[in-house]
């Protein structure tokens, strides 16, 4: 999978993808690949990153390689990193802002590699079952994995989590179905739902065209794909662009649907928050109240995994093929799976009561709440994920997006350092409104909320305005001049 390229990255065959790519160029040359088929990235030799052999039978033929920051702790996490087609462990180590967090958090990362032995286009093989399932293929081979750098790092086997991009993201569905007890958390970025595909033709419709399934028939594919009598599921974070036409958003609708469902939590969330860079998340709590599925929509971005190049504490990444200037995926992942110590694991203290809004401005949200006994601090979360720290029953978050919401929770946090149960939401809107513009097609302004169909038709949200067809090929400008309410702005747009 890439951004602007056809399907044919996702197979074995030469001859069917290279009939496949020339369909595509007589229908859509933009979507051409330059020189046909692209040969597998080089091998990795990125400064840091170190290759592990002998880490098990290795059924799936991969390369392991691993980046462990210098004094690592005992005990640490374990993140394991999978690329997308034509991609390597360097590049991805080299690109995509996991090393920088590794660093500041604590934490040692996998960078699997496949190559053109496996896969024409270096893919992993997400939809061949004897790659995919648990105990075959590659996705042993990364099980594999995770047990020796366990071992390398003397690490914590309860605090392992998966993320890829594009084919590796539709093979972290995958392993999250067929590892629950592997892996505690997940992210797929631009990646489709586990058990889409089976088969190569099944592939291309997961792509462009995803079934709509149930939900209950999406949590039935990874319920089918575990042990049985699973009952703990990994956390899982979804990122996608709006403006995806290699993995069309659906697909992210149809993840939030499988993992929500095997969640038991339902599909209506429990929050949404709105970021400057036009990235929507919506989460979807499970029943204590802590974060079980995040669906992250980057507005206008394509195919490809979400960095924002920069020093800054939220930054990291390095734009290019595939790697899209927007918003740091890699800090915002880390945060929600509580690697920045926002407390995954729960210890003794008690949730804080009476957690309350005090007052806001168009950039402020100052909070409240009771003190609990025998806490050194407090940890304060916005949207889920660690916004600060306080050490008074007080804090007041800064740099916010005017007329927006946002959900916050608190957890007291021991001498150790150890946070404890989270306390219940509560929510604080700032006071403004920043206008934005959004170009996109009509489906895909759909697809992010700012336009709703009937009949076939468009219609933009808030203000009804008819926008046309219901399709990829109709794009229109729309202003968005409150929250939730959006006009027509094609002949140009004042924000």
């Amino acid at each position: 999978m890439g951004q602007s390229h056809p399907p044919h990255r996702f197979t074995r065959s030469r001859g069917v993808l290279e009939r496949f790519r020339r369909r595509l160029v007589v229908g859509a040359g933009a979507l051409a690949l330059t020189g046909g088929l692209v040969a597998a990235g080089p091998p990795a030799h990125a400064a840091g990153l170190t290759q592990v052999t002998g880490f098990g039978t290795n059924p799936g033929n991969l390369s392991m390689y691993t980046y462990a920051p210098d004094a690592l702790p005992s005990g640490a996490p374990l993140v394991v990193a999978l690329h997308g087609c034509t991609q390597s462990a360097s590049d991805y180590h080299a690109n995509s802002g996991w090393p920088k967090f590794a660093d500041r958090y604590g934490f040692a990362l996998v960078f699997p590699q496949t190559s053109g032995a496996n896969n024409a286009n270096s893919c992993f093989n997400w939809f061949e079952p004897g790659d995919s399932r648990r105990g075959q293929g590659e996705a042993l081979s990364v099980r594999q994995m995770v047990d020796k750098a366990v071992s390398l790092y003397g690490g914590d086997s309860r605090r392992v989590f998966v993320t890829g991009l594009s084919a590796g993201g539709a093979m972290t569905a995958n392993l999250l179905a067929a590892y629950p007890d592997v892996f505690a958390g997940g992210a797929v970025d631009s990646g489709i739902p586990a058990s889409c595909a089976t088969t190569m033709s099944a592939a291309y419709t997961c792509m462009y065209s995803p079934p709509d399934r149930a939900p209950a028939q999406w949590g039935d594919l990874v319920r089918a794909a575990a042990p049985a009598g699973t009952g703990d599921w990994p956390r899982v974070a979804v990122w996608h662009g709006t403006a995806d036409t290699t993995v069309r958003p659906a697909n992210a609708t149809e993840l939030r649907d499988q993992w929500t469902d095997v969640w038991g939590i339902g599909q209506t969330p429990s929050r949404t928050e709105s970021f400057g860079s036009g990235t929507t998340l919506s989460v979807y709590d499970d029943p204590s109240g802590r974060p079980a599925v995040q669906v992250y929509s980057v507005s206008g971005m394509a195919h490809g995994l979400a960095v924002d190049p920069g020093s800054g504490p939220e930054q990291c990444g390095t734009a290019g093929t595939y790697y899209l200037d927007t918003l740091c995926s890699s800090y915002h992942t880390a945060r929600f799976w509580g690697l920045d110590g926002g407390g995954q694991n729960p210890g003794s203290l008690p949730a804080p009561t009476g957690l309350r809004v005090t007052a806001t401005t168009g950039t402020t949200a100052a909070l409240t709440w009771t003190a609990v006994p025998g806490a050194a601090s407090y940890h304060v979360f916005r949207g889920g994920t660690k916004t600060g720290s306080a050490t008074s029953a007080s804090y007041t978050d800064t740099g916010l997006a005017t007329g927006t919401t946002y959900t916050y929770t608190v957890a007291a946090v021991d001498a150790a350092g150890t946070a404890g149960a989270v306390s219940s939401a509560v929510t604080a809107t700032t006071t403004g409104h920043t206008p934005t513009c959004h170009t996109a097609s009509n489906y895909d302004h759909t697809v992010a909320g700012r336009a709703y169909q009937s009949g076939g038709h468009t219609y933009a949200q808030g203000s009804g305005q008819a926008m046309g067809l219901w399709n990829t090929f109709t794009a229109h400008t729309l202003e968005q001049t409150a929250p939730g309410h959006y006009v027509v702005a094609d002949n140009g747009c004042p924000a």
